[in-house]
């Protein structure tokens, strides 16, 4: 398995804050992105190789009330 990168790490940490910030668990949140239930939990997790997508992302953003924006970094991040 290859190593997440700085990018792939800081969007699933921001969905992951914003998700319990919301009150929302793991498998709510994949049920409602239209995903298997451990699909979340599977990205959240480092033992996996599942990541978000754009649509995942975007699909995400909607449920979250949220902009898509807030999922990414200010400026770039260094490798």
């Amino acid at each position: 398995m290859s190593e997440i990168s700085k990018i792939e790490q800081f969007v699933i940490d921001k969905v992951r804050e914003l998700r319990l910030k919301a009150g929302i668990s793991q498998v709510n949140l994949s049920i409602e992105i239209g995903l298997s239930s451990k699909f979340v939990g599977n990205v959240e997790s480092s033992k996996t190789p599942d990541k978000y997508n754009l649509n995942h992302l975007n699909k995400i953003a909607g449920i979250l009330n949220c902009s898509i924006k807030d999922f990414f970094p200010d400026q770039p991040l260094q490798r």
